[in-house]
């Protein structure tokens, strides 16, 4: 996983300098920038992610790209729900929450158009991939 967060750093270094000029798409899905507080550490932790825009809200997928377990931004979300979200150069606060059952399920096909990868990481675990919310303070 080391490498992992060294890419992910990485990514997020340059989309913050160029403000998603460089780094702001996987093909024709846009990329956020997506700051959770640790919560063991209490320090700021940025995770490059693809997302949805939903009306006014944005969505993101916990994916982990189809490990057992939840990334490390989901849990830190559900620890302080309050988070910080770049779009482009755009950045403001946000309160962070799971989709409903009901968002879930209209949400989801959505963003398996948008990224066909993510119906294989829904094959390869047996946790429900949780969509996350993203309401602008």
């Amino acid at each position: 996983m080391g490498l992992v967060r060294v890419l992910g750093r990485f990514h997020a270094r340059i989309y913050r300098l160029t403000g998603g000029r460089f780094v702001g798409r996987v093909g024709k899905a846009p990329i956020l920038l997506l700051t959770t507080t640790g919560r063991r550490t209490g320090a700021p932790r940025t995770a490059p992610l693809l997302y949805l825009r939903d009306g006014g809200q944005l969505a993101i997928v916990a994916s982990f790209g189809g490990h057992p377990t939840h990334p490390v931004w989901y849990l830190n979300l559900q620890a302080n729900p309050e988070v910080r979200v770049q779009v482009g150069r755009d950045r403001f606060t946000a309160t962070a929450r799971t989709a409903s059952a009901e968002e879930r399920e209209r949400l989801w096909p959505l963003f398996v158009e948008m990224y066909p990868g993510y119906a294989g990481y829904q094959e390869k675990t047996t946790r429900e991939i949780p969509v996350v919310v993203l309401e602008r303070a």
